[in-house]
C-alpha cells in the first residue's frame, strides 16, 4: 500500500505534463492553420504574428485561433524598433535578453507588440524588414 502512494505524486505529474502538451500542440496547430500563405509568420509564447498580402497582423492564441490584436499595412510603416519591456520609451540594447516589444509606427500612431525573447524578436524584426522592403 505505501508503495503504491509513493507513484501517486509521479502519476499526477505525468497526467498534468501530458495535458500541458496537448495544449502546447493544438496551440501550435492553430497557428500553423493561421499562418498558412504567409510570406513570414512567427510563434512566440507572447503573441503571434504574420506577413501576408503586404500586412502585418498580429495576436495573442486563443482557444478558438489568433485573436486578432492589430493589423497595419506594411506601405504604411514609418518605424520599426524593438523597445525595452518595462522601461518606457527606452529602446532595446544589442545585448538585452528576456521580454521586450516591439514598435510599430505608422500614419502617427505607435503600436506595441509584446515579445518573450529579444533575441529571437531581433531576427525576427531582421527577417520582416527584409521582407518589407522588396515589398516597398
Amino acid at each position: 500500500m505505501r508503495e503504491g502512494l509513493l507513484w501517486l505524486p509521479l502519476l499526477v505529474i505525468f497526467v498534468v505534463l501530458t495535458a500541458l502538451g496537448w495544449l502546447e500542440r493544438r496551440r501550435q496547430a492553430l497557428f500553423r492553420h493561421w499562418a498558412q500563405g504567409a510570406e513570414l509568420a512567427r510563434l512566440d509564447a507572447a503573441t503571434a504574428m504574420r506577413l501576408q498580402d503586404g500586412r502585418i497582423s498580429w495576436g495573442p492564441v486563443g482557444p478558438k485561433g489568433i485573436e486578432l490584436a492589430g493589423d497595419i499595412a506594411v506601405n504604411h510603416l514609418e518605424l520599426c524598433e524593438l523597445m525595452a519591456d518595462r522601461s518606457g520609451d527606452v529602446p532595446l540594447t544589442d545585448e538585452a535578453s528576456g521580454p521586450c516589444r516591439l514598435r510599430l509606427v505608422a500614419n502617427g500612431q505607435s503600436l506595441d507588440i509584446p515579445f518573450s525573447d529579444a533575441v529571437r524578436a531581433r531576427l525576427w524584426v531582421d527577417e520582416l524588414m527584409s521582407q518589407v522592403r522588396c515589398q516597398l
